[in-house]
């Protein structure tokens, strides 16, 4: 799902997931979490190696990816924000990320020339996002759209919710009041991630539903759009896990970024007036 789970996040879901809402579960049940979440972590590969960069300037009929350069002559200014799946994390080449299938696709459809920035980073929780929107406003005028793909990292690190919510509320208000067009994709599901064995899957899975609907009514309140993720994933990587999920069966492949992708286009399409078409830059 785009997310890295670490040994101490691990630990410390299991832990939640034994001491929830009164802390009364029975020490067999917390046992029993913290066992699986050392399974979990044996299974799943700690996230060592960078995602391929895939910045630049994207052209409808160019197959090369044009470097982009101060005073260069663009339509739309694209920008990525958020954690793991933001980058695209466990793609083997620039052209697989989220961003270069949405700006490749936008280019597409509407001709424009689209510079696409990334500013998300592997492993990134809410409380990275107002760093990555200063790191934006640093580094020069705002984008016309931005993309933020955040929440998973939230559910394995056991951030509060109403914090979580309240930090990627301030980011979008942010954003929104600099003129940037928002779209977010909210915390994706756990249902079926394999590696992580049931009922620490459960825990993870409960948590992240809630933590997805609080984003929704946070993203639209603060005027941005909701991509809900969670309403997709389940059935398709439930049904093609071997094609959708990488080989560590936590990340997303190629293919399952590429479908979290055609998730964004009708979206960004909308927002911006463009005619949305079933016109998506293949991944291959």
């Amino acid at each position: 799902m785009g997310i890295r789970l670490t040994r101490r996040s691990a630990v410390t879901l299991a832990a939640a997931g034994a001491f929830a809402s009164s802390g009364t579960l029975y020490l067999g049940v917390r046992n029993l979490l913290a066992g699986q979440a050392d399974r979990a972590r044996k299974t799943i590969p700690k996230a060592w190696d960078l995602p391929p960069r895939a910045d630049g300037v994207y052209v409808a009929d160019d197959a090369e990816v044009q470097p982009f350069r101060r005073g260069a002559n663009v339509d739309l200014h694209l920008m990525v924000f958020g954690d793991s799946t933001a980058t695209g994390y466990g793609c083997r080449s620039a052209a697989e990320v989220p961003g270069a299938l949405i700006a490749n696709a936008l280019a597409r459809q509407t001709g424009k020339r689209v510079r696409l920035s990334t500013k998300a980073l592997v492993g990134a929780t809410s409380k990275g996002l107002a760093g990555q929107v200063d790191a934006m406003f640093v580094a020069g005028p705002p984008p016309d759209v931005a993309v933020i793909m955040i929440g998973a990292n939230d559910v394995t690190a056991l951030n509060g919710i109403a914090g979580s919510v309240q930090r990627l509320r301030a980011a979008v208000k942010r954003l929104r009041a600099s003129g940037t067009v928002v779209i977010v994709g909210t915390c994706p599901k756990f249902g079926a991630i394999s590696a992580i064995p049931r009922p620490l899957r459960w825990v993870a899975h409960a948590r992240a539903c809630q933590l997805a609907r609080a984003q929704t009514q946070a993203v639209r309140a603060a005027g941005g759009v909701a991509v809900p993720f969670a309403d997709f994933r389940a059935r398709e990587f439930h049904d093609s896990p071997e094609l959708l999920f990488a080989a560590d069966q936590y990340h997303p492949s190629a293919a399952g970024y590429a479908l979290a992708a055609s998730q964004m286009i009708p979206a960004l399409c909308a927002v911006l007036g463009e005619p949305d078409s079933p016109v998506m830059a293949s991944s291959d």
